[in-house]
This record gives C-alpha cells, structure tokens and sequence, in this order.
C-alpha cells in the first residue's frame, strides 16, 4: 500500500481498497439523509448517541467499546456539534412583544459556538499527539489503546503537527458570517454556511488531520483519516458546498458510533489495514500537514494586513470568487460583522 501502509495476512489490497470505498459511501449517503431531513438529522444526533451510550456503558464485553479520554471526548464534542448545528439552522420564533420574527441564526452569541467546538475537537486531537509523542518517543511500542492493540512510534512528527494543528485553530476566520443555506424543494436541509471558511483552510485541516490519524490511530488511519476526511470534503465541494464543518461533523459522528459500537470492526483479519510506522513516512505527512497550515497562516496574516479587517470580528475573505458564491446560498442575515 505504497509503503505506507500494510494489510492483514487474511486482506487483500483490492480489499482493502472496497471497504474503504463503502466506508466512504456510508458516510456520504447517511449524511446526506441527516443534512436533508430536519427531523431525521435531530434524532440521529440525540437520541441516537443516547441510546448507544446506555449500551457502551452497561455491555460486559469492554472489547465493543473504548473508554480511552481521547474516544470518549471525541464522541461527545463531535455530538454536541451536530446539535449545536442543527440548533443554528433551525431554532425560531416569534418575540411575544414585538410580534417579529427571531432565528437563532442572527445571534452573535450562537455564532460563536461552531469555532469553540471546533477549536475543541481540534485541541483535542493536538493533545493526543503531543501525549504520544511524549510517551513513545524514538521506541516502537505496543499497548493496548481504544479498542485493539496498537503500535506507536512517537518523534518530532508529532510535535510538528501539534503546531499545525494550533495554527489551524488560529486560522479559523469569519465566523460572524455564518448563515443557513435558504431552503428549496429539492433540498429543505437548510445547511449551515460558512462562507469565510474556503478551500485553501479545510485543504490544510485535512492534511493536518490525516497526519494526525497516522501519527496517533495507525491502526484505522487507512480509513479513518482518508475516507472519512474525504466524504465531507467532496460533499462541501459538491451538491453540499460551503457547509464543510456541518458535513464534517455529521460524518465524524457518524463514524465514531460505528466504530464505538463495533469495536472490533477494522481490527478483524478482513478489514485490517495498519500504518508501516516507517519514520520516513511519519516525518512526511506531518511536514506536509505543518508547511500548509504555515502557508494559510502566512495568507491570513498578509489579508489583514491587506484589508485591515479582524478576522474574528469580521469577514476576509471577502473578494474570493467561492466566498461570493457561497453568501449567494444564504438567507440575509441581520449582521454579518462584530462592531
């Protein structure tokens, strides 16, 4: 698998290649049912996990599940993502006053709930390879993490990503402008957009973050940190454009239940697809990850510079021809800058 990666004695490599191409497909097509139906996507991100959890905590068989801080954290702030979302795109109402209209899309407070939870899931990920790099530095070591035996092999790769992972957070811009796709009778899903956050920053989350899978989950990287980053990425860039972090977060909950519930899934001689741990490898996604994130870092800097606008307080990327595109989407909202 291009030296990357090696499969199982009882795994083929066109094997291999098919699940991934499923786990990609029941990623894309369940998100596309929870995006689509309000009501669907609610009790999928609700009672769903609810019900899961009872079962997670109560099974005597441990192996179907992890207790691990990192799964359980991922898990639940991915989950209340998904709510949180939902709630922006379709909470209203009517002031008893006033007689007008409200949506909690207008809200400034609500607004800056999507950039804390992802800055969260993002730290999250940052800690973890900063906690193996720290333990497993230089020594190839096998211990048993989440739901099977694992084999790390920490270095400066981790530490280089828990950089590009931080200046990933820095680059989080515009999140005043976030809106909610208007609805059509093809489409009532009423996405959350993000017109501020183009192409060029969730290139740079990907790349940090598959570094991050092959770094700290070499025992699913193959799928986790390539299907399910690719599904929402084509999504966004497709029949879902300008909603990445919604489809992001739908998928990666989607994901985590699966593998929590079924914890043995890609550790089976059927499905297992491991990292080679080969330093060479593991120095160079971690670089890719860093040099594109310092490259973001570097053209936020040079836009506020340029426009002289906050990009917490207000929008930059405003002259992209995509973020033009994107606002086209939304409904008009009451404020799209933080004075």
């Amino acid at each position: 698998m291009f030296g990357m990666f090696q499969v199982s004695e009882g795994m083929t490599a066109g094997r291999a290649w098919l699940v991934w191409l499923a786990i990609g497909f029941y990623l894309f097509v369940l998100n596309e049912v929870t995006r689509r139906f309000k009501w669907v996507g609610l009790i999928a991100f609700t009672a769903v996990p609810l019900i899961l959890s009872i079962f997670w905590f109560t099974t005597p068989n441990e192996s179907l599940f992890s207790t691990h801080w990192f799964a359980l954290a991922k898990i639940y702030s991915c989950t209340a993502g998904c709510v949180g979302f939902w709630a922006i795109r379709f909470i209203k109402g009517t002031d008893e006053k006033t007689g007008k209209e409200w949506r909690l899309v207008d809200s400034q407070w609500a607004l800056a709930f999507p950039p804390a939870i992802l800055a969260i899931n993002i730290m999250e990920a940052v800690m973890r390879d900063f906690e193996v790099g720290s333990l497993y530095y230089g020594a190839l070591t096998t211990v048993a993490a989440y739901h099977e035996i694992e084999t790390f092999l920490g270095g400066p790769w981790n530490y280089m990503n828990g950089i590009a992972g931080i200046l990933n957070i820095i680059t989080i811009t515009g999140w005043v402008g976030i809106t909610v796709r208007k609805k059509t009778k093809y489409d009532g899903g009423q996405d959350m957009l993000w017109p501020d956050m183009l192409w060029f920053w969730v290139i740079a989350y990907d790349l940090w973050n598959f570094a991050f899978t092959y770094n700290c989950l070499p025992q699913i990287s193959f799928y986790v940190g390539l299907a399910l980053l690719l599904a929402p990425t084509i999504c966004s860039f497709t029949i879902g454009k300008g909603a990445w972090l919604q489809h992001r977060a739908h998928t990666l909950a989607i994901m985590v239940y699966t593998v929590q519930t079924f914890g043995t899934l890609f550790s089976s001689s059927t499905c297992t697809v491991k990292s080679t741990n080969d330093p060479r490898f593991l120095f160079a996604v971690s670089f890719i990850a860093l040099a594109s994130n310092v490259a973001v870092f570097a053209y936020m800097l040079y836009k506020i510079k340029v426009t002289r606008r906050n990009p917490y307080k207000a929008e930059l990327y405003l002259d992209h021809q995509e973020y033009i595109e994107i606002r086209s989407f939304g409904v008009k909202r009451h404020e799209v800058e933080v004075t």
